[in-house]
């Protein structure tokens, strides 16, 4: 009878251990094949301009005089078309120009380290081979430590910054191990694409059509996790140590707008007051919304930078 039992038992678990192994390879083959076949239904957009011997894709729209370079936050799959409602609003009034750094975007991978001091020489040039040599900064969320730095490194280029809830170095919770090993993992077993399918909704996207949305979850899965993503993450740390002992340059107009209620990190708002407390043209504005205010705030931010920089004129 015990025999009889424990070859059932077996038999059940072998039969497991088959569906298992049926499951993971199907999910593997599946990413593989789809990972081909959304490479094709890429659809272009922008320029691409040499930095370091490689494509880096930038996007302009608007004919104003003064130019808004626009610097997303960390692992934005697509820029451009994320910033899409904030291109909108700005470029009735300025030449608006996104940058897509390595790993983001149409852009290639680079090999080179995701610090903070390569990203910014990068993006500098970028703007170089473009012919741009004014314009406001406008950054998202970890482009505040970019920007930071970017504002010290050129600051006769740069004629304001602008912060859209964006990092301040001082912040704290960055000290974790990057889990770089686990992510390669989802990604190169096809889980994460398993997991936007079963749960489409932590797509981050703005309100835009459903082609735009389309190619935003193609560039997520492509660029997500890839190898600059992971290595910006493993840079956290060391990045946002790096401008711990950066100020805002005093004559530099600087403005933040912040989501009214951030649960995720303390004293969000002081921590931003206290960036500009000694600036001659330095201001903090809140929203209801968001990390990403620039989905749903985009005509707020726009009326309210453009009043900001009347004012010092």
């Amino acid at each position: 009878m015990m025999k009889k039992i424990l070859s059932i038992l077996l038999k059940i678990v072998g039969a497991l251990v088959i569906l298992i192994t049926l499951f993971i390879a199907t999910v593997f083959i599946v990413n593989v094949f789809s990972n081909k076949s959304e490479a094709g239904k890429i659809q272009p957009y922008g320029q691409f301009v040499a930095v370091d011997g490689k494509n880096m894709n930038v996007f302009i729209q608007g004919k104003g005089e003064e130019t808004v370079v626009l610097l997303p936050g960390y692992g934005t799959p697509a820029p451009a078309l994320d910033f899409k409602p904030l291109i909108d609003e700005l470029s009735p009034f300025y030449k608006v120009v996104v940058i897509e750094p390595f790993g983001y975007g149409l852009s290639d991978v680079t090999e080179k380290e995701r610090t903070t001091e390569n990203m910014v020489i990068e993006i500098h040039e970028a703007l170089q081979q473009l012919n741009i040599h004014r314009y406001t900064l406008m950054g998202h969320s970890i482009s505040g430590i970019y920007g930071l730095d970017y504002v010290n490194k050129y600051p006769n280029e740069v004629s304001a910054f602008v912060g859209i809830d964006s990092s301040v170095p001082t912040q704290g919770g960055n000290d974790a191990p990057f889990p770089t090993d686990t992510y390669k993992l989802l990604k190169k077993s096809g889980f994460y694409r398993l997991l936007m399918k079963l749960a489409p909704d932590q797509l981050i996207a703005p309100d835009v059509n459903d082609e735009t949305r389309e190619q935003i979850r193609i560039l997520s899965l492509k660029n997500t996790f890839n190898p600059n993503n992971l290595n910006e993450g493993e840079n956290f740390s060391s990045n946002f140590k790096a401008t711990e002992n950066l100020t805002f340059p005093k004559e530099l107009p600087v403005i933040f707008f912040l989501q009214a209620n951030d649960t995720e990190t303390k004293n969000w708002i002081p921590l931003h007051e206290e960036q500009v407390k000694n600036s001659v043209h330095g201001k903090v504005m809140t929203f209801e919304g968001g990390h990403y205010l620039h989905h749903t705030r985009s005509k707020e931010i726009v009326e309210n930078f453009r009043e900001f920089m009347s004012e010092i004129k």
